[in-house]
């Protein structure tokens, strides 16, 4: 008889992998992957440091004559949003059906291309065409990696592997924000600076190439799709690794953890009675979200030259706000098993629209950069967190399509989110892109806490059957 027939809880996967204590091997899986996110968020937060860069080059301007106005650098914004968003809310299904591993391979290789292309290119519609592809390939690659990440880890450490992960992964912010300081600026041997930045971006399919090799794929989604001894293998040999690295036997699984159920799931699950409040709490947490961080992050540069500052020292300032995206992401990892992640949604919408408060108002240098700073510190610790607590939110079956028609709505936003900035400053000032971001940190206040439910040590297939 075929392995691969036999019943699921015969292995006991979900309990095996459950029951795996910290480990140096497990937390390389998950740098692995995280490799690749790296790159995604050197291409998301990247437009808005080149964005003086862009400016200078004449290809696009800050102000826009409305949504079609391809000469905006609102619509180079756009147009890799846009990408995001049909990937996310059309294409998650992918994931769910051919695998983590596939996708995240060539995702980052598609990904790869179009930033190659982004960064040989001056026509702004030619570039734009070239964002949306980005985009697409970017946005696969989100969802899939908080599936994948997040099947392989055990539930005590689910969220302090993510949190982890994103302390590398952030440190593609100020890593872009560093570069984009040192060459946009300038023309090195006659060619603009920001295509120096953009190109970095493309050595992503070099890196995936070799960070790819003997990854393994997700034995969760392996289970349910029925393909069970190949599962029982991939978590045989992550036990026999982390037992050689702690030299003792692993302790017994909990054999009460529920079996994985061999199941195609359908997207219209998402609005059963049981999931259908959680994908509208969900749902308004990304399109909120993205208001602060890319309202912000992107416009950071442009913020600060309407407080005064010169492009020079407005590139080396906004550098040194992103500097603690790590360190957003660091407290994220130190508190994500210690307090109920929700909650730590919360806090940090708070201590966003604070800072945002702060920043609005401030008259000298140093209160200016102290607001930026807890925006910035707000808005990593809240990325670092949303990632595991999206994920926990819904079952295998799902989990890919469901993070990734919720997290579409952060696509939406994000599409018209450089419009508003650029005419709520145009119109009424810094102040008023503030405000903005105050409402939508309030909505996430009291979708989130009122709404959303605990998910710290809870196995997903108790809190997402």
């Amino acid at each position: 008889m075929n392995d691969n027939s036999l019943p699921a809880q015969n292995y006991a996967i979900l309990a095996r992998i459950d029951r795996l204590p910290p480990s140096r091997y497990l937390m390389g899986l998950v740098g692995r992957i995280a490799a690749g996110g790296w790159f995604e968020f050197f291409e998301l937060f990247m437009p808005g440091f080149i964005s003086l860069g862009l400016v200078r080059a004449g290809i696009y301007t800050i102000s826009n004559k409305g949504l079609l106005d391809t000469n905006s650098f609102a619509s180079f914004l756009a147009s890799f949003f846009v990408g995001m968003f049909l990937s996310t809310a059309v294409f998650g299904f992918v994931s769910d059906k051919f695998g983590r591993r596939s996708i995240f391979i060539y995702s980052m290789i598609g990904y790869s291309v179009a930033q190659f292309a982004i960064a040989c290119l001056s026509s702004p519609v030619m570039i734009d065409i070239a964002r949306f592809c980005a985009g697409f390939a970017v946005g696969m690659q989100l969802i899939n990696n908080d599936s994948y990440i997040t099947e392989l880890t055990p539930r005590a450490q689910r969220g302090r592997y993510m949190t982890t992960s994103f302390i590398f992964i952030l440190s593609a912010i100020p890593v872009a924000a560093l570069l984009a300081a040192l060459l946009v600026p300038h023309d090195p041997f006659g060619i603009s600076g920001w295509r120096f930045v953009v190109a970095i971006g493309a050595a992503s399919g070099i890196v995936v190439w070799f960070v790819q090799r003997g990854l393994p794929e997700s034995p969760r989604w392996l289970e349910v799709h029925g393909r069970v001894a190949e599962a029982d293998a991939v978590v045989a040999k992550i036990e026999a690794r982390v037992e050689a690295e702690q030299g003792r036997r692993l302790a017994a699984p909990d054999l009460t953890v529920p079996d994985a159920v061999v199941e195609t799931g359908y997207w219209t699950e998402m609005f059963s009675a049981f999931y259908l409040p959680r994908t509208l709490m969900i749902s308004v947490f990304q399109f909120s979200q993205t208001i602060a961080v890319f309202g912000f992050t992107a416009f950071v540069p442009v913020l600060l030259m309407k407080q005064g500052f010169t492009i020079v020292h407005s590139l080396y300032y906004s550098m040194f706000i992103v500097l603690l995206a790590p360190v957003g992401a660091a407290f994220g990892a130190y508190f994500s098993e210690r307090i109920e992640r929700k909650w730590q949604l919360v806090f940090t919408a708070i201590l966003i629209g604070l800072g945002g408060a702060i920043f609005a108002s401030a008259i000298n240098v140093p209160v200016v950069v102290f607001g930026g700073c807890l925006i910035a510190l707000g808005n990593n610790w809240m990325i670092s967190i949303f990632h595991p607590y999206a994920a926990e939110l819904f079952p295998t079956r799902i989990r890919a399509r469901a993070i990734g028609f919720t997290f579409s709505w952060s696509r939406i936003s994000s599409i018209f989110v450089g419009y508003w900035v650029g005419d709520l400053l145009a119109v009424y000032g810094a102040y008023a892109v503030f405000v903005m971001i105050g409402a939508a940190m309030l909505a996430i206040v009291i979708g989130v806490g009122v709404f959303g439910p605990a998910t710290n040590g809870r196995s997903l297939e108790t809190l997402s059957p």
